[in-house]
């Protein structure tokens, strides 16, 4: 595991060490050897942002896009339910999933640094559109689409690090993030990756170098599948 200096110094962070809580410090280093491989190796134009101010409910960790860079940003503090989505995981194993979530995190900034965000792979046909539907639903609609794309990408992301960095966990890390997704309510359909989920249930899908990469090859071949 990568010490805290070494994240700091690879990555932004809107905030100094001193400040961070220790929450905030745990997840970050779980997350340090993803950071490091996102400002080193793919040169990504990332920054870290530590909400200073409570944020009841709020997701802990999530990725914006501002001024051409990408922030992910950690909500932690005065949030009672920030390790929510590490229940039932035992001590010893909360810090490879918060890995696997720091890597769905980046595989967002990736994406939308290749300039690839809500697009399509080449060849795919968007469903007919109900001709009956107002203009708000068909955009809403659209919208939703969009999220549930841009997500299942993050999730294969996510699953093709741990498939190169760990792979002897990779079947501790599917389980785990295929349970976060079938226990979501129906107000998290966004979030709904299970058709993306079900492709890479064995990690030998996701092999290869390059992790991002590998994300998107299955991508693209899910969604022209459906196509």
């Amino acid at each position: 595991m990568l010490k805290l200096a070494t994240v700091l110094l690879a990555v932004p962070v809107m905030a100094s060490a001193a400040q961070l809580t220790d929450m905030e410090t745990r997840w970050l280093q779980a997350g340090a050897s993803v950071l490091a491989y996102a400002k080193g190796p793919l040169q990504l134009p990332i920054d870290i942002v530590v909400q200073p101010q409570a944020a009841p409910g709020a997701v802990p960790l999530a990725m914006g896009f501002d001024g051409g860079r990408c922030k992910l940003v950690f909500s932690m503090r005065g949030n009672d339910t920030a390790e929510q989505v590490l229940n039932g995981v035992p001590q010893e194993r909360q810090a490879l999933m918060i890995e696997a979530m720091t890597a769905h995190e980046v595989g967002h900034c990736w994406r939308h640094a290749q300039g690839s965000w809500h697009s399509v792979p080449v060849g795919f046909q968007e469903p007919a559109a109900d001709p009956a539907a107002s203009t708000d639903i068909l955009q809403m609609t659209q919208q939703l689409r969009d999220t549930r794309r841009e997500e299942g990408y993050a999730d294969l992301a996510a699953l093709a690090w741990i498939q190169q960095r760990r792979p002897a966990d990779y079947a501790a890390v599917y389980q785990w993030l295929h349970q976060v997704r079938a226990a979501q309510p129906d107000t998290h359909i966004s979030h709904d990756t299970q058709a993306w989920l079900q492709l890479a249930a064995d990690g030998r899908v996701l092999s290869g170098n390059a992790p991002f990469e590998q994300a998107k090859a299955l991508w693209n071949k899910a969604m022209l599948a459906a196509d």
